[in-house]
């Protein structure tokens, strides 16, 4: 059986200043990566994370969305110092960001400022923006991180202060439940081969009685009044949210 492993890596950085209109161009730096490992729909113990010191001060609209001081990073690593594990830990991957350009021009430009002739992190990895993918699931609404954890009903702790380890973690999840799906499992390929394969003993061994096994009746429990409950209080909340419940049509 061959098995095709699905790797994603959900990121965020906090940066040294906040203009969305390409802070990096003013000469803004990242000052904190945060990175975790989704495979197969699956989030792993993997991560990374560093603090780095930016050579420049904080602007202070910046420093009260995350926190992060000037005096915390004196003796933090450059970017240069991280770069290859950066990238060894990207490499590959589908890299997940929400408002994806923001953090893909600072990174690229931490990449030349390392190393002018260094290539651009889409040479490493696929970009895949959740706010996009957020924006075309839910036309016309609120999509920031903390509005979808509010329409996910996940749990937010990034309420007070910003870290970018914290947002990747969020947006994992988030990410994956907007991307909830029923995966098919074909079981009839198998089901052939192991009748023909039946079939075929069953040729040789004819002059050889062969008994059926007994098959003992498989114990039917039924759900109780609490999990009926549970269970349509679930689809509630399904229907809330995807607008439909086809275990309901």
């Amino acid at each position: 059986m061959i098995i095709n492993t699905k790797r994603q890596v959900i990121l965020d950085t906090e940066t040294t200043g906040m203009n969305k209109f390409g802070a990096h161009y003013t000469g803004h730096r990242i000052i904190e990566i945060g990175a975790v490992e989704i495979i197969n729909r699956r989030i792993t113990n993997k991560k990374f994370h560093t603090y780095l010191n930016p050579n420049r001060t904080i602007d202070m609209a910046a420093f009260q969305i995350h926190g992060i001081s000037d005096q915390f990073l004196i003796n933090k690593p450059n970017f240069s110092e991280i770069k290859e594990n950066f990238l060894t830990f990207i490499k590959n991957s589908e890299l997940i960001i929400h408002n994806a350009l923001f953090d893909i021009g600072f990174l690229n430009q931490e990449l030349k400022i390392c190393d002018k002739n260094t290539k651009n992190i889409e040479h490493y990895c696929t970009i895949i923006d959740s706010l996009k993918v957020a924006r075309k699931k839910f036309p016309g609404q609120r999509n920031s991180l903390d509005a979808l954890c509010e329409r996910y009903r996940i749990s937010n702790i990034r309420k007070n202060l910003h870290s970018a380890l914290v947002d990747a973690e969020t947006l994992a999840n988030v990410f994956l439940c907007m991307n909830e799906k029923q995966i098919e499992i074909n079981f009839t390929e198998n089901i052939h081969e192991n009748a023909e394969n039946n079939n075929e003993k069953n040729f040789k061994t004819t002059n050889t009685v062969i008994k059926s096994p007994k098959i003992t009746p498989l114990k039917i429990i039924y759900a109780d009044e609490k999990e009926k409950l549970n269970h349509e209080n679930y689809l509630d909340d399904m229907q809330k949210i995807h607008k439909c419940c086809i275990w309901r049509e």
